[in-house]
């Protein structure tokens, strides 16, 4: 896990549901650090930091185009 790094932040975990479908799709290696402490507390999603999408290094400009395609051409927007 040392080779990750933060792409994207996120408040709560319903922003990010057809986004981890599409990671899956891609075999993309991720996790969302903070994931199950806020799906427990939603309102500690502030305290701490929010929900941090992690990647590996070489996967991180595939994900950031994955996002921005989804934001942009899709009726399928992330929040």
């Amino acid at each position: 896990m040392k080779d990750f790094v933060i792409v994207k932040t996120y408040t709560y975990p319903h922003e990010y549901t057809v986004l981890k479908l599409l990671l899956d799709q891609e075999g993309i290696s991720y996790f969302f650090e903070n994931e199950t402490m806020i799906g427990v507390f939603p309102f500690y999603s502030n305290a701490l930091g929010g929900i941090n999408l992690k990647v590996h290094q070489r996967d991180k400009q595939k994900v950031l185009q994955i996002i921005d395609n989804l934001n942009t051409n899709s009726h399928l927007r992330i929040v």
